[in-house]
């Protein structure tokens, strides 16, 4: 009895980890030089000229970004975090 509570609960924690992970996906948002991470490709507003990449992309050796996080639905406009 007391293994099969084991084993049950090794495979209902594997199945949890594997749920989670699925759904963990993310994004790479760029906006001139600054680049964020993005929980999920979102529609900007055409004047922000966002580029949204996936988790994956990296920029090329000649080419100049800078990270720049922030929290929340946005992009950033210069130096400023626009939200909408």
């Amino acid at each position: 009895m007391r293994l099969s509570k084991f084993v049950l609960g090794t495979i209902l924690g594997a199945a949890a980890l594997t749920l989670s992970m699925a759904s963990a996906s993310a994004y790479i948002a760029c906006s001139g030089n600054a680049c964020w991470h993005v929980k999920e490709r979102l529609s900007y507003p055409a004047d922000s000229k966002v580029i949204v990449h996936e988790d994956s992309w990296k920029w090329g050796p000649s080419e100049r970004f800078s990270w720049r996080e922030h929290e929340g639905r946005g992009y950033w406009k210069g130096d400023i975090w626009a939200d909408f």
